[in-house]
Order: structure tokens, then C-alpha cells, then sequence
């Protein structure tokens, strides 16, 4: 039986490639959705309605979020709140990151 409480990078990178997609959701409990998400090139985001978080699993690059820029690297955490334009801007070409998106539509601040 496989373990779906821990997933590893490399089998998260590798689920990706054999999808040929930008994103592979891996896990769902209650509201929370993990996804692994690899843009190639450029990334063409649009703001979601729900809350959250990436944590960057490779590369480096710049993370724009509303009017700030910022560089990120491995292990960075980054919060995004529902609805907020967002997106990665000249990173590597091993960038990747896990994505934790969770709670209500709207957001948290909705409750």
C-alpha cells in the first residue's frame, strides 16, 4: 500500500514529466490541496480563489506578489492569500515548488 502522508520530491517530479503538465495534484484532506508545479519558461498564473502556500522544492528566481518583487530559493516558505495576483518571474530552469492550497473560497478572511 502506497504511504499517501509522504511524498517525495523525486516522485512528485516524476509524476509531472510521465503527465507532460505544469502541475500534478498529490494529495487532498478536508479543504487542503498539494499540488507540485514546474512552469517552463514563463509562468502565466492567474490569482486563485482560494489561499496559499508554496514552499520552492528547486531552483531560485524572483516571486512577484501585487506591486513586490522578491527573490525566493530552496526552502523558501511564501504565503499568497486568496484572490491576490501573483506569479514566478525569471527562475531557473530546475525551479519547482509544492503548492498548499486550503480553507474556504474567498479565503480564510472570509470566515
Amino acid at each position: 500500500m502506497e504511504d499517501r502522508a509522504h511524498i517525495a520530491v523525486a516522485k512528485a517530479a516524476d509524476l509531472l514529466e510521465r503527465r507532460d503538465q505544469k502541475f500534478v495534484e498529490l494529495f487532498q484532506h478536508g479543504s487542503l490541496s498539494v499540488e507540485y508545479y514546474q512552469p517552463v519558461g514563463v509562468d502565466l498564473q492567474q490569482p486563485h480563489d482560494r489561499d496559499e502556500i508554496y514552499v520552492i522544492a528547486s531552483g531560485s528566481g524572483i516571486f512577484v506578489h501585487e506591486e513586490s518583487r522578491r527573490g525566493f530559493q530552496v526552502g523558501d516558505f511564501i504565503f499568497v492569500k486568496a484572490g491576490d495576483s501573483h506569479r514566478f518571474e525569471e527562475f531557473s530552469a530546475d525551479f519547482a515548488t509544492w503548492v498548499f492550497f486550503y480553507g474556504p473560497i474567498g479565503g480564510e478572511g472570509a470566515i
